[in-house]
């Protein structure tokens, strides 16, 4: 008797995308290639998983295995600091997958991250998307389809999940948010002497210091959980990758509330027409929005929530 199939994240079952899904491998109709593209890289990978157990573990197959544990899955990941595909990883996978399955009638390869391939790379497995080998089916997992080639995503078939993750809260962030909130209010009242610039400043860098230390802290505390529910073996240089993915993840939804905190806070005086704080505010976020895309070019988290932190000191104790 068969094992149940992996189940889907509870959240998608029923759904369309997935009902699509379901009726195409029953007909054995599904596409050489998906791209599985959404908000939260866990729920692709789970919606990979599933559909590798059903693709691999049939009747058919001399023996049931865990997706990320089955000698007929392979699995691309970026790789060093840089979290880049390297075009030598990406040969390795392509060679793999040109050999015939050793378990079940087919393979399957999951491709991480997959708008981390450097150019050379995307360039290889353009070829292998024009040219899929026998009997393979290739997903591609992205929470950024339009960093990938057009050309590669034009050769796929395309589905969307939205997230399914419980919203995760770091020790430490709802105290430094409502601190941050305070800073803003004192410097909304004015900073008119020595003391109080001298107070804001020291209170601008020690929110930047406690940043760091809640970022690091909530990092090692999200990599020790997903370490723990690893199968597989990785390699240093994909945990490296992995590691700083999660933090690189953690830093964009803390800025996200930095932006929310903003907004909240200056929304009473807004009510009452104050030009003056409507003006702040607008221009606050954008030097915000600034700061977070320099972190889409490695500016340190720490440098850029200096940078912002500092331009607010001006801009909220400006007059007229």
């Amino acid at each position: 008797m068969s094992a149940a199939p992996a189940p889907w994240p509870s959240a998608l079952t029923g759904t369309p995308a997935v009902a699509v899904i379901e009726r195409a491998i029953e007909r054995q109709r599904l596409s050489h290639s998906l791209l599985i593209t959404g908000d939260d890289h866990d729920t692709l990978l789970a919606v990979a998983h599933a559909i590798a157990d059903r693709l691999l573990n049939t009747p058919q197959s001399s023996a049931p295995f865990p997706p990320d544990a089955h000698p007929d899955c392979f699995a691309l990941r970026p790789e060093k600091k840089m979290r880049q595909i390297s075009a030598d990883s990406t040969r390795e996978l392509i060679g793999k997958v040109q050999v015939s399955a050793t378990v079940a009638t087919r393979k399957v390869a999951i491709i991480h991250e997959c708008d981390r391939m450097n150019p050379s790379a995307a360039n290889i497995f353009l070829k292998t998307l024009e040219e899929p080998p026998a009997n393979t089916t290739l997903l591609l997992l992205t929470t950024r389809p339009y960093a990938l080639l057009t050309t590669i995503r034009s050769r796929c078939l395309n589905f969307r999940f939205p997230g399914t993750g419980a919203a995760f809260t770091p020790d430490g962030w709802s105290a430094w948010l409502a601190d941050y909130q305070t800073w803003l209010g004192k410097l909304a009242e004015g900073v008119s002497d020595k003391k109080a610039v001298a107070d804001s400043v020291f209170g601008a860098y020690g929110l930047v210091a406690r940043f760091a230390a809640v970022l690091d802290f909530a990092t090692g505390e999200a990599w020790k959980l997903q370490k723990a529910t690893l199968t597989v073996e990785l390699t240093d240089d994909e945990e490296e990758a992995i590691e700083i993915g999660i933090a690189n993840g953690l830093r964009s939804r803390l800025f996200a509330d930095i932006e929310h905190a903003t907004r909240t806070f200056a929304l009473t005086t807004l009510r009452q027409g104050d030009e003056s704080t409507r003006r702040a505010l607008t221009a606050a976020i954008d030097k915000l929005e600034h700061d977070v895309g320099l972190l889409r070019l490695n500016l340190n988290e720490s440098a850029a929530l200096e940078d912002f932190l500092l331009g607010s000191l001006r801009l909220w104790t400006r007059k007229g």
